[in-house]
């Protein structure tokens, strides 16, 4: 099949044209992402591929199906971005990667925690410079601390073992608890109790229209002043304006994040020449307790190969008939 590659990175390229032959696809790698204005560049395509801020609404679906575009492949786990009513409508397939590397963004997640905690990103920068300096890098010990865990997915479970080996205590939240998961000193909670007990809370659930803006005011308000919390997930799942008048207030101990509300018009692109119009993300940027990284948690070598297997795979299971195991289906969001 001939697909359009919307997105397209120097990593995404070196990975999915290692695989492309090899599963007798031909991409097209294009620089845009996918918009009202790229879309025809689909035209001689049969399936598109997609990544986390490429929109696929309502009426990027119906231009797809215009153009014969049979399915939408995307290269991550999340569809939020995708208006799968609208490509249910058209008869047009979409997959995604349930599952890639898990322990890549779980690994991410813990490194947010020990770099906002023992603020060895500022210990850096202070001895680059000449300063060596231990005054305001006090930290805390991990071992003994509550973690909250919310989300207990592949990547929810993998970062709740490691915080686990650091001695932490465990709390968890899903909307499908998994039992067998006690063994692993994960002791489910309801949110409530979570939000007022832990030290630290971490965020690896989707992003839905229940679990949007999760982390709001009224969640906060339950939290220690101290607690940190951690969003390797999507960037909705904190209310923005929510969290930086708890930043303001001191009702948050620390932010650390790799997803953003507003990241689209951000992320994956250089910026450092330009002014940063996004007022909400510059107020982020100057608080000294806010961490934030450009969605690069599943930046490994390992995820990129296997989420350059898993979707070129998709695609061509979807070209011989075969079921598909990966495939999103509307039934996710009624």
């Amino acid at each position: 099949m001939k697909i359009a590659f919307f997105s397209t990175k120097s990593y995404d390229k070196e990975f999915f044209a290692k695989e492309e032959v090899k599963y007798g696809q031909a991409i097209t790698f294009l620089e845009p992402s996918l918009t009202t204005e790229t879309v025809p560049l689909v035209k001689g395509h049969d399936a598109v591929c997609v990544f986390v801020n490429d929109k696929v609404d309502a009426t990027i679906m119906a231009s797809l199906k215009e153009f014969g575009v049979k399915i939408v492949a995307l290269r991550c786990a999340g569809f939020n971005n995708v208006d799968l009513e609208a490509a249910d409508k058209h008869g047009i397939k979409v997959v995604r990667v349930p599952a890639y590397s898990p322990d890549a963004v779980a690994e991410h997640a813990v490194a947010l925690i020990l770099t906002l905690n023992r603020k060895t990103h500022k210990a850096y920068n202070r001895v680059r410079e000449g300063n060596f300096s231990l005054e305001k890098l006090t930290g805390f010990e991990l071992r003994g601390k509550v973690v909250g865990v919310i989300g207990t997915g592949k990547i929810g479970i993998a970062f709740a073992k490691i915080m686990h080996g650091f001695g932490c205590t465990i709390l968890a939240f899903d909307k499908y608890p998994d039992s067998s998961l006690g063994s692993s000193g994960i002791i489910y909670a309801q949110l409530e109790q979570i939000f007022s007990e832990s030290d630290i809370i971490s965020l690896h659930c989707p992003l839905t229209p229940e679990t949007k803006h999760l982390i709001n005011e009224a969640a906060i308000k339950l939290m220690k002043p101290s607690t940190m919390i951690i969003n390797t997930g999507r960037g909705a799942l904190i209310d923005t304006s929510a969290i930086i008048r708890a930043l303001k207030r001191h009702q948050i101990g620390y932010l650390g994040m790799d997803v953003y509300e507003h990241e689209d018009k951000l992320f994956f692109k250089d910026l450092s020449e330009t002014v940063i119009e996004d007022d909400m993300i510059s107020r982020l940027l100057t608080f000294p307790n806010v961490l934030i990284t450009a969605h690069q948690a599943f930046l490994t070598d390992k995820a990129l190969e296997q989420i350059a297997t898993i979707t070129l795979s998709n695609v061509s299971g979807f070209e011989k008939g075969e079921k598909l195991l990966n495939e999103v289906g509307v039934d996710l969001v009624r």
